[in-house]
């Protein structure tokens, strides 16, 4: 790929259930430790379903030091602004602005977009209204009458789902080209694709790309339970007894820079932005298709946006959700692009949940972390290889990648599938 349009990675965030910075998530996925628990933030011991990732003792004010923002926006909104600061931070934004003179820190700020992708369903906006619903016992009237007095005035402002960009840019000043995306689990991923678009067609010399998601409350676990997606206990990907997935909360960002940009803040790079694809199984809400064509199709997409063949490919980070239909069709794209001999294969949502719209950026930074210290991990709850996805090059143990180069897949309702590639940089840069 040419020097002009390359798209570096320089900043990376990541909050989950399993830590509060990637180093601290690597080190609990390096260790084989799961950190999905019995939900606390309601009474779900008597449910068919009471685990979760949950991001526990988070307070809201180490999060987002702005208290008076507290009110204005959501948990899943404290946990997206919180990893796009840490990118930021990491990135050296601030630091860099500094020595700017004021027309040229305007530009910067001018230079720089946003691009987020955001859970767009949370059935916990509503919930504010039960009390009084309740209460009026089926009388719209006395609900129309006692409501402004009942409900929060901010409530409307709470559940809009772009605060975090709002917000990020606010607070650093960052006045690009910006966009959210709510499109279920691949929003994050989505997010991350039109960051890099952005600043390789010039509209920005740098962009931060962040996923969100809170999706643990009472009505989406339910519903989640009602349609057989979530399991009992654990998530354990490809494995011959998988039963579902689990939820989990949180969020991650990447900063996405030009290779020129980068270099003129002396920045270090941490990876590089190769290729990206989007396709959709057009089956309907739920239904996959059992062959894989459309995961399939995403991967050849990306590789070909990237310039590389399936055998340059050194690990895959798979969507790994642990329902039946999604990893069965999930081991048959990866060998329809890659044939019997694909590369390490692994899997992050065992460890802290599926983090929707959030879960593919997270697992990118977790991909490009895992890529810069040449380590695949393993897969700690898996115990038996299904058969039937055999063979499949996953392991509990640790692997070896075989190049620099990760492949990240994401699926979400509506059979969307997006892949994204990206290379690890060596620290002292390329």
């Amino acid at each position: 790929m040419a020097e002009s349009s390359k798209v570096l990675v320089t900043g990376l965030g990541a909050v989950c259930a399993a830590g509060k910075d990637p180093e601290a998530i690597w080190k609990s996925v390096g260790n084989g430790q799961s950190a999905i628990s019995p939900i606390q933030q309601w009474d779900a011991s008597g449910w068919p379903t009471s685990m979760a990732g949950e991001v526990t003792g988070m307070d809201a004010r180490a999060l987002v030091e702005d208290r008076k923002l507290h009110k204005m926006i959501r948990r899943t909104d404290l946990l997206g602004l919180y990893a796009a600061g840490r990118a930021i931070e990491d990135a050296g934004f601030p630091g860099y602005r500094e020595t700017l003179d004021a027309e040229a820190s305007v530009t910067f700020g001018d230079r720089t977009g946003v691009f987020v992708g955001s859970g767009g369903g949370a059935y916990q906006n509503q919930y504010e209204f039960f009390p009084l619903l309740t209460a009026a016992a089926g009388d719209l009237r006395t609900f129309g009458r006692e409501l402004a007095s009942t409900v929060n005035p901010m409530w409307l402002l709470r559940t809009l789902p772009n605060n975090v960009l709002c917000y990020i840019g606010i607070r650093y000043g960052l006045k690009g080209t910006n966009a959210c995306v709510t499109n279920h689990s691949v929003s994050g991923a989505l997010a991350v694709m039109e960051a890099v678009e952005a600043v390789r067609w010039g509209e920005a010399d740098r962009a931060v790309a962040v996923g969100h998601d809170a999706p643990v409350e009472p009505e989406t676990v339910l519903y989640y339970h009602r349609l057989g997606l979530l399991a009992p206990d654990a998530v354990r990907p490809f494995d011959a007894t998988r039963r579902g997935t689990l939820l989990g909360e949180g969020a991650a960002a990447l900063v996405l820079e030009t290779a020129a940009a980068a270099a003129a803040r002396g920045a270090m790079p941490l990876g590089e932005f190769l290729g990206g694809g989007c396709t959709s199984d057009a089956e309907g809400l739920l239904a996959i298709r059992e062959d894989g064509n459309s995961l399939s199709r995403a991967i050849t997409l990306a590789l070909d946006e990237a310039g590389i063949a399936a055998a340059d490919v050194g690990m895959i980070v798979a969507h790994g959700n642990a329902t039946r239909q999604s990893d069965a069709s999930e081991a048959a794209a990866i060998r329809r692009v890659f044939g019997a001999t694909p590369p390490p294969l692994t899997a992050f949502k065992w460890a802290f949940g599926h983090l929707l719209a959030a879960s593919g950026v997270l697992e990118t930074v977790l991909a490009l972390v895992a890529l810069r210290h040449g380590v695949v991990p393993g897969l700690a709850t898996l115990r038996t290889l299904d058969p039937a996805l055999a063979p499949l090059p996953v392991s509990p143990a640790p692997q070896r990648p075989r190049s620099d180069i990760g492949l990240i897949l994401s699926r979400g309702f509506g059979g969307i599938n997006v892949a994204l590639l990206v290379r690890a940089l060596p620290t002292s840069g390329n």
